[in-house]
């Protein structure tokens, strides 16, 4: 570990990954956590999009979208969790330099897609509610495709572009105190005479949250402006109701990404930074299909649906 290089003029070619080598004692727990974590999240992300694809009743635009997400999870909590269970028992392992920016970039990219793929699923709420009659009209395949490929497509430009045009510099400092290559633990070691952190750090900070998290604000606001319109209380629990486990989703994933990005930084990492890492890169994809299948009558029913469907076969 401390044969690392500490001239200015070196070149990083490897990172050491601090993680929680130096707590050997909650190793075992952690990767026993993390173990569960991802098993729940690929098995209840991967039903949702067997169940979104296998039943008819479920294409609409709410459910395409729904299948997306989980989709997204999928991707993110493998971009990085398997790779860290198979390293969790290393003392102080090394990652590439290639490897490190490889996982950042791809962490980061996912990441910024959930945040605007949940900004997109707001404003479909929000049509179903106020144009309920036009509603299949206007967000039919074609707009409901050109939007998650919009939401992919700029998300990779944001989250690629400032990474690949402004090259970092760490003077030869290459400890990360995590066990990933968290975009934050890695900015701390970017020598301060280079912008890279500032820039990356803008980018983050309004395009991935301040952005799309004002307009689900905005959207959610004219749903209640919308709702409250309906004479039927009826009628307002059932409008209100489909927006229950989205707004739920909303409140996790942006609650946890504010804390971690929007916060006062220091130059050290701390140890309840990797604590909340966990909890928004392994926790909140895990409780995503948990939350819309608990909250919703379709998602159950069509479970309910595919598994008598089994047992007959």
């Amino acid at each position: 570990m401390g044969s690392h290089k500490q001239d200015n003029a070196s070149e990083v070619t490897e990172f050491i990954l601090v993680g929680f080598s130096q707590q050997p004692q909650i190793q075992t727990a952690f990767f026993m956590g993390l173990l569960f974590f991802y098993l729940v999240t690929m098995f209840g992300n991967s039903l949702i999009v067997v169940v979104v694809r296998w039943d008819s009743r479920l294409h609409t635009p709410m459910y395409f979208f729904l299948s997306n997400l989980s989709f997204l999870d999928i991707c993110y909590s493998t971009s990085w969790e398997p790779y860290v269970l198979a390293q969790c028992f290393k003392d102080f392992p090394t990652i590439s330099y290639s490897s490190c920016y490889a996982q950042m970039t791809t962490s980061l990219f996912l990441g910024m897609t959930e945040c605007l793929l949940l900004a997109i699923m707001a404003y479909d709420r929000f049509v179903a509610i106020s144009n309920p009659l036009r509603y299949t009209i206007i967000m039919n395949n074609r707009v409901c495709i050109q939007l998650a490929l919009g939401t992919w497509a700029s998300a990779f430009l944001v989250a690629v572009t400032p990474i690949i045009a402004i090259p970092a510099h760490y003077c030869g400092h290459n400890i990360i105190n995590h066990f990933t290559c968290e975009i934050q633990a890695l900015l701390k070691l970017v020598c301060s005479d280079t912008p890279i952190s500032l820039i990356l750090g803008l980018v983050i900070s309004v395009f991935t949250l301040p952005l799309p998290f004002t307009f689900i604000l905005i959207s959610y606001f004219c749903i209640v402006v919308t709702v409250l319109k309906i004479r039927s209380v009826e009628a307002r629990l059932k409008a209100f109701s489909t927006c229950g486990s989205h707004l739920t989703v909303v409140t996790i994933f942006y609650g946890t990404a504010i804390y971690m990005y929007l916060k006062p930084q220091s130059k050290e990492y701390q140890e309840e930074d990797k604590v909340m890492s966990i909890f928004y890169g392994a926790v909140t994809p895990m409780l995503n299909p948990l939350i819309y299948t608990l909250r919703n009558k379709d998602v159950k029913g069509a479970l309910r649906k595919l598994a008598k469907g089994n047992e007959k076969s």
